[in-house]
């Protein structure tokens, strides 16, 4: 069951990861595009900031943190374990 859960908050981690590296991509090409005046889309990214990309990054650290956690207790329960054997 704690395989499963972590296998799937990993994948989970790792398609957000995705989408937040995109979003950091587009951001820095729209910024080098402003500059050049070069329409790249930085009023699009700025619309999707609050919708999409700031949930993505939170939803980034939240599961960092819960695998992090999910780490340590599962080497602090197998400790148990195998000190009660």
């Amino acid at each position: 069951m704690r395989d499963s859960i972590t296998r799937t908050i990993s994948w989970i981690l790792v398609v957000d990861f995705g989408l937040v590296l995109f979003g950091l991509g587009w951001f820095a090409l729209a910024v080098l595009g402003r500059s050049t005046h070069i329409d790249l889309g930085l009023e699009v990214w700025y619309r999707l900031w609050n919708p999409l990309f700031l949930p993505a990054i939170s939803v980034l650290m939240a599961g960092a943190i819960a695998s992090g956690v999910m780490g340590w207790v599962g080497r602090k329960l197998d400790a148990l374990k195998s000190k009660d054997s």
